[in-house]
């Protein structure tokens, strides 16, 4: 038996492939929506994959199990309580899909989501009945338990997902025994909880040990425990759970739409169809020279998770990039499906050297200079988007907290008669506040240049809030 685990950093998301050797079949589990590492990893190694199993229905990005089945031709495995439009083999609580040395045994574990599963991995060269791994979903996390707060917006209570997660948990995954692996569905840095850890791969018996969420308490306290103090959810999961249950058009569909585009086509379409400039430079290019009117998401790090932030999915989108990176955008996007790529700026930025009314550019504030602006007369409002808990642990005096997750509904609340100065930890963030305040007619704007790091490299002051 091969069991492989494949880590997307940008998304904080792990998937699996499980092989057989003596069969030569294959199973993915939880794949991301671009799927040739599977199929050229599975061609390496001689298999063929026959199955994919969703342990859920992701809200965080878009599964490729329907890429995978237009590819290969495996069957789609849900759990029994799913809901799709397409096909699946519906798994019940114990049922058992096996084929040479391996057996793979479905655990219905609702709590993240009602039709959760977990899938329990044996090799029966090694053991009928001992297991080998158990592949949690969201379910169970190293560090963490999924969130249960995701489906109220589609009437599912939190409290009632909670507690079916502290039965999932400790009636059936917390039974396994003490070496078994625990691979989960996604690391730190995801959405999908609030406290994830960095590691990889656990085992059940270092979880019941160090998991704040798996020591002995009343159900009544874990579900207090488990629906308060979540982070922000994005709004974009709603949508990408919805489109995990559908029928629709795969990634290599999706992307043969992206196109270069000339300048004359990006302003027609921002001006006939509305369409949605995202530039994925770093905030320094960016605050150099932009198109007026463009969203500054920097590629590198968390670009889908606010990309589908602050951007409609039902709108057309347009990418401004350095060169040789467009197509590495439109793919990012394309894993939280927002498919409605138009194309990308010709010559990226270049293309509006002869056009100086169509760019914007502005100066970054340094550290020093911020630090006298702000104890002197007409001071700039210091607006910090970062979580409540960083602002909490140092910030800037007088500063402002707004998390970047909330800003947009949160615009009216600033003032439109002073200087803002946006900051983040490091000034990613802050870039990408900065574009959302001026694309809201907020021009006199800034962003402080490296962020409360810089800012904290000299003697300068800085507040911390006492908790509790």
């Amino acid at each position: 038996m091969q069991l492989k685990q494949y880590y997307l950093g940008c998304l904080s998301h792990a998937s699996y492939m499980i092989g057989d050797d003596e069969t030569k079949t294959a199973v993915v589990v939880d794949p991301q929506r671009d799927i040739d590492q599977y199929v050229v990893d599975a061609d390496r190694a001689g298999f063929t994959i026959r199955h994919v199993f969703l342990t859920h229905f992701h809200a965080d990005f878009v599964a490729g199990h329907i890429e995978l089945q237009e590819k290969t031709g495996a069957a789609i495995h849900l759990g029994a309580k799913a809901e799709a439009e397409f096909p699946f083999e519906a798994m019940a609580d114990g049922s058992v899909l096996e084929f040479g040395s391996v057996r793979l045994k479905v655990l219905e574990t609702p709590g993240h989501t009602p039709e959760g599963i977990s899938i329990v991995v044996f090799n029966s060269k090694e053991s009928e009945t001992h297991p080998k791994a158990v592949l949690t979903g969201d379910t169970l996390f190293i560090g963490d338990v999924g969130r249960p707060d995701l489906m109220a917006s589609i009437g599912v209570t939190a409290e009632s997902l909670a507690s079916d997660l502290y039965d999932s948990l400790h009636n059936k995954l917390m039974r396994l025994p003490d070496d078994t692996l625990l691979y989960p569905a996604h690391g730190a840095g995801s959405m999908c909880g609030k406290n994830l850890s960095t590691d990889t791969v656990s085992t059940i018996g270092a979880q019941r040990q160090n998991n704040y969420a798996l020591q002995p308490m009343a159900k009544k306290d874990f579900i207090s425990l488990v629906t308060s103090n979540q982070p922000d959810a994005p709004k974009y999961f709603s949508y990408d759970a919805m489109l995990n249950r559908q029928k629709r058009e795969t990634l290599s569909e999706a992307l043969d739409h992206v196109k270069a585009l000339t300048l004359a086509e990006v302003e027609t379409f921002k001006t006939k169809e509305d369409a949605q400039l995202v530039d994925c430079r770093q905030p320094s290019d960016f605050a150099a020279a932009h198109m007026i009117g463009s969203l500054n998401i920097e590629l590198e790090g968390m670009f889908a998770t606010w990309s589908g932030t602050f951007l409609d999915p039902q709108k057309p989108i347009i990418i401004i990039a350095d060169a040789g990176t467009e197509i590495e955008a439109g793919l990012r996007l394309g894993r939280i499906g927002f498919d409605r790529v138009l194309g990308y700026l010709e010559n990226g930025i270049r293309a509006l050297q002869e056009n100086p009314k169509l760019v914007g550019y502005f100066e970054r504030e340094s550290p020093p200079l911020l630090a006298e602006q702000i104890t002197g007369q007409d001071a700039p409002l210091v607006l910090d988007v970062r979580t409540p808990a960083e602002f909490a642990a140092g910030h800037i005096p007088g500063a402002l907290n707004m998390p970047l997750s909330k800003l947009q509904e949160r615009l009216p609340e600033l003032p439109r008669d002073r200087r803002i100065v946006a900051a983040c930890r490091t000034g990613s963030r802050s870039a990408t506040a900065l574009s959302v305040l001026r694309i809201a007619g907020l021009q006199d704007t800034t962003d402080l240049r490296g962020g409360i790091v810089a800012w904290n490299g000299g003697d300068r002051r800085i507040e911390i809030e006492s908790v509790g």
